[in-house]
């Protein structure tokens, strides 16, 4: 066994240390959302679902609980409002996406490397300043600010990631396979259906996914281009905080860390998917 270096042994405490710090803030938040504690919520003291029962409204054993969230139905509103945007964004956005990644990829025309160049800005700008350009582009344009201008909002940045995602899947698609369809007969429209798509539909699901998730845990530009009736998720956690940290805040959170688990290993599975090429 070949003996490591210094230098080796020094990368790796600074793996552990780095993984350390980047982790330990999310382990202490699913650690103490079960913490029987309702004042102080770094004192253990002792375990407890009480506070997973008080987010859904349930009652608790916890004589001297104090739940802070003013109203299940309010809670449940966010929930519903963040999956209306964030579905509806993927759909979209996954439209868009494999349709400019198509494109870009098969054809050449003026600008095409200006256009690429474009797809990159959404995801490079800050989220304050995209926040508050699409705040002054909505008030500007006459739009109410709702469910529907935080859909249009999340596309733009969503298409995106999508663009990337399917992109990387064309780059490792072998091309004489179109032509070898348009030899047998096939039109454009018959060989992307049963050609191109399913090759890239991997990368097509791994990018809706890896949309819809994105879309979920997005605070800073929803909180400048929602209105008073389609609070989401976030910024409804978002204004809990604003009133002090409580248990219940630590249990949702972790929710939504169970959830954001199994939905980006499951995008990066179909992103990294074999599929066999003829």
């Amino acid at each position: 066994m070949k003996k490591q270096t210094p230098l080796g042994r020094l990368l790796s405490i600074y793996s552990v240390l780095f993984f350390i710090f980047l982790y330990a803030p999310v382990i202490l938040i699913v650690i103490y959302s079960f913490n029987s504690n309702p004042i102080n919520i770094m004192i253990w003291d002792g375990f407890t679902l009480d506070w997973y029962r008080s987010v859904f409204g349930l009652e608790t054993s916890l004589a001297d609980s104090s739940s802070y969230i003013d109203s299940t139905d309010q809670l449940l509103n966010a929930l519903l409002n963040s999956l209306i945007v964030a579905g509806s964004a993927t759909i979209i956005a996954t439209f868009l996406g494999t349709s400019t990644a198509v494109a870009l990829a098969r054809y050449r025309f003026k600008l095409h490397s200006f256009y690429r160049l474009l797809l990159f800005v959404p995801m490079v700008m800050p989220d304050i300043v995209l926040g508050i350009a699409l705040l002054i582009f909505f008030v500007g344009a006459g739009f109410t600010l709702g469910n529907s201008t935080i859909i249009i909002g999340h596309c733009t940045f969503l298409t995106s990631y999508v663009f990337i995602v399917v992109s990387a899947r064309l780059a490792g698609m072998n091309p004489l396979t179109e032509s070898a369809s348009a030899d047998l007969g096939a039109n454009e429209w018959q060989t992307f259906r049963r050609v191109t798509l399913p090759l890239i539909l991997p990368g097509v699901i791994g990018g809706a996914l890896l949309s819809f998730i994105i879309s979920m845990d997005d605070l800073v530009i929803t909180y400048f281009i929602s209105g008073v009736d389609s609070t989401t998720l976030p910024v409804f956690i978002l204004g809990m905080i604003r009133r002090g940290i409580k248990p219940e805040i630590n249990a949702i959170a972790t929710l939504m860390l169970l959830f954001s688990v199994v939905i980006a290993s499951a995008g990066i599975y179909f992103k990294s998917k074999n599929t066999s090429t003829p």
